[in-house]
């Protein structure tokens, strides 16, 4: 006597959507995202708006001063300051740039140290489809933020600083550096989950996001040699502050604003491959 076995139909393949949403919900999952990105937009606010309050009292206690011709900026020597630049300060967004790098690479090693890349790798055998649905999740969450805290410190440190020179979005080196910061922060994320799926270790991922964004550009600076100063310029860092304005004077091997895009997208396009190649050739 034969028993028939009953087989129901194939389960379909989970779409690209589907995957979009998993990794939402996976990325949010985490209590250490909503902290990490609290912190580090408060952090980013905060420091600009304290640089630019501070600004605002010492011209205060200066002798009144005529308006000088380009935007944001005064003519004596003695009270000095681009008031554009107080809304990018690099100490303020190089920490942004380490909380953006953080936030990718958990979103990679995050599921190799609890263990549920093997189930999600069991679910979606296309790898590569697994880290490309990371990769926009995390891109357009920290776009939005990126957007955020640009906008939201330009306009608080601008307000600040109303009544000595303060900018608006309408003056076309303010939107730029917007746009520069606001994209910032989706580039060192997706830095941040090649790290995380090379290196699969939170601490070694930080430790790696700090040499590669923030020590490798100090290694390469000086213009004594071309060399030396070109690929110091092809760092995001570099490219940043030619966006955010806060390279002061034209060097001898100085970025061109599309050379600073041009490294974004380049940075961006090798961040991805690099993640993509890491987890399809790991073990699990």
């Amino acid at each position: 006597m034969t028993t028939a076995v009953l087989r129901g139909p194939a389960p379909a393949p989970a779409r690209f959507r589907h995957l979009l949403i998993a990794e939402w919900i996976k990325l949010w999952s985490l209590r250490s995202t909503y902290w990490v990105l609290s912190t580090g937009a408060l952090t980013v606010i905060g420091i600009n708006a304290n640089s630019a309050q501070s600004n605002a009292d010492r011209l205060s206690r200066m002798p009144e001063q005529p308006p000088a011709p380009p935007p944001g900026a005064t003519e004596d020597p003695l009270m000095a300051f681009d008031a554009l630049h107080t809304a990018f300060l690099d100490p303020a967004w190089q920490i942004f740039m380490v909380v953006a790098c953080s936030v990718g690479a958990i979103a990679v090693f995050g599921e190799y140290t609890s263990g549920l890349i093997r189930t999600t790798l069991t679910a979606v055998p296309d790898r590569r489809a697994v880290v490309l649905a990371k990769a926009a999740v995390v891109t357009g969450v920290m776009t939005v933020l990126g957007a955020v805290v640009a906008t939201a410190t330009l306009l608080v440190t601008q307000f600040l600083l109303r009544d000595h020179g303060g900018v608006s979005l309408a003056y076309s080196d303010a939107l730029r550096a917007v746009a520069g910061s606001a994209l910032l922060a989706p580039l060192c994320a997706l830095v941040g989950m090649a790290i995380g799926a090379v290196v699969r270790h939170a601490a070694g991922a930080i430790v790696g996001a700090i040499l590669t964004l923030l020590l490798l550009p100090v290694l390469f600076q000086g213009e004594t040699y071309r060399w030396v100063a070109e690929i110091g310029n092809a760092m995001p860092l570099s490219a940043w502050e030619t966006l955010a304005g806060n390279h002061w004077g034209e060097g001898k091997y100085s970025v061109t604003v599309t050379e600073a895009w041009a490294v974004y997208a380049a940075w961006a396009a090798c961040a991805v491959l690099v993640a993509v190649e890491a987890v399809r050739r790991s073990e699990v």
